[in-house]
């Protein structure tokens, strides 16, 4: 998600730092091209056999690129629906629903403590294909001024709290909240497997200025590129499932595929 004040609205989890005391990294300056390769193929998946691949239950660490993703496997008319904050008992069910009403695969990026909290609900999302992602243990959008053993502390529980709740398939991106990434952080990320991914179009659901107002948004800011930015936790998710039943028939009437965010 975008940044939103300090924290976030998951504030902060006290955890044992991993690995050795470092300074704070300095935040990286984010990436205005993805790199289309990727490390896999056209299809996006990577070049490893299924036994080394996140995403599939067992799976090790596969090869993925260090760089922020932000481009489509399906190629410039594809677009990447992700889901932010979550799983949340009472939103992700609707997100959910309406993405199959639709036929649209997405990819859900997770909070550690809500995973852990609601496994079944990970296990839905794995279940109806759609992919997982890292997004931390405690959400603080301030975490690129923190040292590295905070960063590795926060990527590492998160994901084997998502490991865990979702029967042992591992995510297969890392997003920094609000874009809090730092050089290490995506190293670290992407030698476990994860692909840092990033956004192009920040829906602004999180807000909650409407439904009109977030699907104004994404038809306006679209054509910046194809990984859109929504959220199924973190409050009132409303208007985002009202936006999505516009949004998603839209895009498909103006000739947009639905896929994954490069590996």
């Amino acid at each position: 998600m975008a940044r939103h004040n300090g924290r976030g609205w998951h504030g902060r989890v006290l955890a044992a730092a991993l690995g050795v005391t470092a300074v704070a990294t300095a935040a990286s300056v984010w990436t205005a091209q993805a790199d289309p390769s990727g490390g896999g193929d056209a299809a996006g998946r990577p070049a490893a056999s299924a036994a080394g691949t996140p995403g599939v239950r067992g799976g090790g660490a596969a090869k993925v690129a260090v760089t922020i993703a932000h481009a489509s496997d399906r190629g410039e008319r594809g677009v990447n629906i992700t889901i932010d904050d979550g799983p949340d008992p009472t939103w992700t069910p609707q997100v959910l629903q309406v993405l199959r009403e639709y036929g649209v695969k997405a990819t859900f990026c997770m909070v550690g403590p809500q995973a852990k909290a609601h496994p079944d609900l990970v296990k839905a999302v794995v279940a109806a294909g759609h992919r997982l992602c890292d997004h931390t243990v405690s959400h603080d959008t301030a975490m690129d001024h923190k040292s590295e053993a905070y960063q590795s502390q926060q990527i590492l529980d998160a994901e084997r709290m998502i490991t865990e709740a979702s029967g042992g398939v591992r995510p297969m991106y890392y997003r920094a909240p609000g874009g809090a990434f730092t050089p290490y952080s995506r190293s670290l990320a992407a030698a476990h497997g994860m692909r840092p991914l990033g956004w192009n179009v920040d829906s602004k659901d999180f807000e909650r200025p409407g439904a009109a107002a977030i699907v104004a948004t994404v038809k306006q800011e679209i054509a910046n590129g194809p990984t859109v930015l929504f959220h199924d936790a973190g409050g009132d998710r409303s208007q985002t499932v009202a936006a999505l039943r516009e949004v998603l028939p839209w895009l498909k009437q103006q000739g947009y595929s639905f896929g994954f965010p490069v590996r």
